[in-house]
């Protein structure tokens, strides 16, 4: 019985939308015309092209949230593939629960709010508000995590460094055609987690130092933001597309204060779009208001836009009009992991 009724809820797939499908230009332009939400959706649209545009300009993209289980894992595939992103900046969650996980050949589900989370627990299912997730599968995900671990070299990892191996691990395993981890390892453009334990990964690193409690694989978060830095100095120019907020909205903000320390003058983010539905009455917004963070000397305001509204409605308009803009095809892949590989 438990079985069948497993089953019954794990039945209908949550799929990724396709950016390539449709071209949300007419939409895009029309909403530049009205107000609130859609002219700062318009503007932000517009700043993203300029992003493009600007072939001195490398190209951060931040996630937080659960947008990759959601349905938008593909558009970041296709951001990264049509060399519209040039380094990625994430939650854990976002790369091997959810990304990783697919590539593994595990699915998420459409669920609901409603369940009874009793009856989801007795059955091993996860809930991401209204996705299900088969956390027996889950454990499959964490424990590939482990195997990797076993196979390096026992030494500290930033987690760049350590998700190019899950990369190259996907390279000869993988399940599905395009996981972000894979194309990006063939692009050479590089993923941060700084946050990397919190995710499925730090269940399958806990097994693994508690096996090895002496010499074992570790994630060195200090490494993660060196490494960012080292890109924010070799790429001068930048902008910063960020899907939510927290650590990795804050990491990449962050790297232009870590330069001025390091005695680099680096220029402030000069494009900047954040996508939130975080709140600045607490002081926070998921760390500051891109206005807030000019005044940290980490985002030059001018070609800055906040856009309040929940990520997957607005992120495949915003991502679609971009591609279809096709500034894309005159700009030349950063190569950015290569760098950090040389030095």
């Amino acid at each position: 019985m438990a079985k069948q009724n497993k089953k019954k809820l794990l039945k209908e797939i949550v799929k990724h939308i396709d950016i390539k499908s449709f071209d949300s230009t007419k939409i895009i332009n029309a909403m530049s015309d009205m107000s609130f939400t859609a002219r700062d959706l318009a503007r932000a649209s517009e700043i993203y092209d300029m992003m493009l545009k600007d072939k001195k300009c490398a190209i951060f993209l931040a996630i937080a949230g659960s947008t990759s289980s959601a349905g938008c894992m593909q558009i970041y595939v296709d951001l990264v593939k049509n060399n519209m992103v040039d380094a990625i900046i994430a939650t854990g969650a976002s790369i091997v629960d959810m990304d990783f996980f697919e590539a593994l050949g595990f699915k998420h589900y459409k669920g609901s709010p409603n369940v009874d989370d009793n009856l989801l627990r007795s059955l091993y299912i996860d809930r991401i508000y209204d996705t299900f997730i088969d956390e027996e599968e889950l454990q499959v995900c964490d424990q590939t995590v482990k195997k990797i671990a076993d196979s390096l070299e026992h030494r500290p990892y930033s987690s760049r460094e350590f998700i190019f191996e899950m990369g190259k691990y996907l390279t000869k395993r993988s399940k599905k055609k395009d996981s972000l981890i894979e194309t990006a390892f063939k692009k050479n453009v590089p993923i941060f987690c700084p946050a990397f334990s919190d995710s499925s990964a730090g269940f399958g690193l806990v097994c693994h130092q508690w096996e090895n409690p002496k010499e074992h694989v570790s994630i060195d978060s200090v490494k993660d933001f060196l490494e960012l830095t080292k890109i924010k100095i070799s790429a001068g120019i930048s902008g910063v597309l960020m899907i939510g907020g927290g650590v990795p909205k804050n990491f990449i903000q962050d790297t232009v204060v870590a330069a001025e320390v390091l005695g680099y003058e680096a220029p402030m983010h000069k494009y900047a779009i954040q996508i939130t539905v975080a709140d600045a009455r607490d002081g926070a917004c998921s760390s500051s208001t891109l206005k807030e963070a000019s005044s940290w000397g980490k985002v030059k305001q001018g070609y800055d836009q906040m856009v309040y509204a929940e990520a997957t409605s607005v992120l495949p308009l915003l991502a679609s009009y971009a591609y279809h803009q096709k500034s894309w095809k005159n700009r030349k892949p950063k190569n950015f992991s290569k760098i950090l590989d040389k030095a």
